[in-house]
């Protein structure tokens, strides 16, 4: 042990008793590890987890649409190919694997609503997804207002309306499918918003990255559990347009390549990447960083003599010239080791003229037109006293720390040379003909920065031969990745989905059917399930002075945004310039929200129900807390009208909590009214409330 000790104290440079010393003063310190938790998303979580959870498997009977779900549920667990007109096949295997779960064997006749459960079927576990979807909707909404970058105080009271919306709670209690599509759709907002932040810090992170997939993962989820989804897909692809127009717009960021990326570039530079560097600058025109076989004249109209060395210029094309490796000076391989070593901010490199091989040089020598700056070149050892001075520091501008990699398009970089310390410029000068017309490439010695000094990979592949040869023949191929389909497989896949379409439903009444008007003003209710005994039952039935709220609520943005919209016009901003961005990011997700998943139903020539209007209420409901906020912050001009208006919001709050109580015993089903009681909770004549007739 003692020799161990004393070997590994040698590996160490360190004395024995210096290292056990350390050791000591390490094992006397606690180990700490700390975290940050937000108690508000855990308070949330917990709250939508009681309310969804408690009592699930109540009642053990079979409750409104759990005829149907139920029915593909056992041809699931049995194995059997079915084919129906109800939406994608998702939603229904979501719902086969809290099956699944709790063991069930698919043997059950599901053939009338109320019908009760036999000791086989698993109720608690087939519900389980969707009211876990409903739970987790909660602090989601809490987390998209945030990310909205709005106040604390609002995303709560975004997330405790959602948590108290009585039909958002029934939906989510029972094993059908609103409660996973709206949760998808939050997700997918949510993971789309996310993204959009981290493109201003972290653009092509990992984070970056996650966010994006997770959009695009959700947003297919909630098509494939419903084609309602389809209506969330459209308003996230929208706004990402209209963010992507304005980037490519941004004259700060790069506009080059960004499809290729796409199509199977590598992200990191490594030391034996093959690239394209192309200058940030773009002035007079776009060019990329070039060579070729020709070489400097030993004597310049002017009488100046030059180096005679390979030139380099920056070209304002493609081209097969604009090629370079990235290479290691303390090997001599031009191929990407595997696993590939990422270069750093601050590595050491040679930059290797792919078709010439010929290293990037700089000295002493003045540039052809701009005189104060030293001549550019590709090194040609003529045997004679000017070595090469060919190495490079790589200079991460953009860089978030210290050893931060070289990415494809993301990192702005600068080449300072290490023997002379001048910096890789683009001079914007134009050689004369026996420089083809290119622009000129200097070293610049000042210590000041400019963006000509910039450069970024536009193109890139990991080198893979150390053969002349056979390097320029892979330099010659296209960089893009060919992605083959399985065409047999989406021809399949394509009819099955046309089928699913195509399909007619016999049935063009029902009792509870409704129209889109109706669902706005809650004039409509659905009785999913009544005791057989006593006077219990569970309506999807909203909140009224939430549906209500909402609506105005929708109503109010519209207008304050057109107000707004008509004084910018003539040049009075009312709100800051963030402010503005916020509102207007906020108004087109929220009222695009509603607007994208409420008016396709006018246009729709099937049965309706309340339930469909469930995921556009979602997005009223996050929109409602945010007019709130603007009306308390920009419209309210004392302190007296702000504590006055909270107190009112307070109150009407109050008020939305008093109504979701009341109709608890709806929701739930688990309280016997008298008939007078049912009479009083009917607020509409419009409302179907059942009353026995003993």
């Amino acid at each position: 042990m003692g020799s161990h000790f004393a070997g590994l104290a040698e590996t160490l440079g360190v004395s024995p008793s210096l290292l056990f010393c350390k050791m000591l003063r390490f094992l006397k310190r606690p180990l700490v590890v700390t975290a940050d938790i937000n108690l508000n998303l855990v308070a949330l979580t917990g709250l939508g987890l009681l309310t969804r959870l408690w009592q699930l498997s109540y009642p053990r009977a079979v409750v409104f649409d759990e005829v149907y779900y139920g029915q593909y549920i056992s041809f699931y667990m049995k194995r059997v190919f079915f084919l129906d007109d109800s939406g994608p096949p998702f939603g229904h295997m979501l719902l086969a694997l809290g099956g699944y779960l709790g063991g069930f064997d698919g043997n059950f006749l599901w053939n009338r609503i109320g019908a009760e459960y036999s000791s086989n079927v698993p109720v608690w576990s087939l519900r389980l997804l969707p009211a876990l979807a409903g739970a987790l909707s909660v602090p989601m909404a809490y987390q998209i207002v945030l990310e909205l970058h709005f106040s604390h105080c609002t995303a709560m009271g975004a997330a405790l309306l959602m948590l108290i919306e009585n039909a958002l709670l029934t939906q989510s209690r029972l094993m059908l499918l609103e409660s996973l599509l709206i949760f998808f759709n939050l997700l997918g907002v949510l993971s789309y918003l996310k993204f959009f932040n981290s493109q201003t810090h972290s653009p092509f992170s990992v984070r970056w990255w996650l966010w994006l997939m997770l959009t695009g993962v959700s947003c297919s989820c909630s098509v494939g559990i419903k084609y309602m989804g389809i209506f969330t897909y459209l308003l996230v692809l929208s706004i990402a347009a209209v963010h992507a127009w304005n980037l490519i717009g941004d004259q700060t960021l790069s506009n080059g390549g960004l499809a290729r990326i796409t199509q199977g570039q590598p992200l990191e530079v490594a030391f034996g990447s093959q690239v394209t560097l192309k200058s940030v600058f773009g002035k007079p025109l776009p060019c990329w960083l070039h060579s070729h076989k020709n070489t400097y004249p030993m004597i310049y109209e002017n009488g100046r003599g030059s180096s005679h060395q390979q030139q380099v210029t920056c070209y304002p094309f493609k081209d097969i010239n604009n090629w370079w490796i990235v290479k290691d000076p303390r090997r001599h391989q031009l191929v990407v080791n595997n696993p590939p070593r990422p270069v750093r901010h601050g590595d050491i490199v040679q930059l290797v003229h792919g078709m010439t091989t010929r290293l990037l040089n700089t000295h002493d020598v003045a540039a052809p037109l701009s005189p104060h700056s030293q001549e550019v070149s590709c090194y040609i050892d003529y045997n004679i006293s000017m070595p090469a001075q060919n190495l490079w520091k790589l200079d991460i501008v953009n860089r978030e720390s210290s050893r931060d990699t070289w990415k494809t398009i993301l990192s702005e970089v600068r080449f300072v040379h290490v023997n002379t310390s001048a910096v890789l410029k683009l001079s914007g000068a134009h050689l004369p003909d026996w420089g083809f017309r290119q622009l000129e490439v200097v070293g610049e010695k000042s210590r000041g920065h400019h963006e000509s000094m910039v450069w970024n990979v536009e193109e890139h592949r990991y080198g893979q031969s150390q053969e002349q040869e056979e390097r320029e023949l892979e330099l010659h191929a296209p960089t893009q990745v060919d992605v083959s389909r399985n065409l047999s497989f989406m021809a399949r896949f394509s009819e099955l989905q046309w089928k699913m379409l195509t399909l007619k439903n016999e049935n063009s009444e029902h009792k509870y059917s409704s129209t889109p008007l109706e669902w706005v003003t809650l004039d409509t209710n659905i009785a999913y399930w009544l005791h057989p005994r006593t006077s219990a039952q569970i309506h999807l039935l909203g909140n009224i002075v939430i549906w209500a709220s909402a609506s105005l609520a929708t109503a109010a943005y519209i207008l304050l945004f057109l107000w707004y919209l008509l004084r910018r016009r003539r040049s009075i901003c009312d709100l800051p310039k963030d402010a503005w961005s916020h509102w207007v990011l906020a108004g087109a997700l929220c009222t695009g929200g509603w607007a994208f998943n409420y008016l396709p139903f006018f246009l729709m020539e099937r049965m309706l129900f309340l339930y469909h209007y469930l995921p556009a209420l979602t997005f009223q409901i996050l929109l409602l807390p945010i007019v709130l906020q603007h009306v308390s912050d920009h419209l309210c001009r004392s302190q007296l009208q702000r504590n006055v208006f909270s107190a009112l919001v307070v109150a009407w709050y109050s008020s939305a909590c008093h109504v979701s109580n009341m109709l608890r015993p709806l929701t739930y089903g688990d309280t016997s009214l008298s008939p007078g009681e049912l009479r009083a909770l009917r607020w509409k004549d419009s409302w179907d409330i059942l009353i026995r007739k003993y």
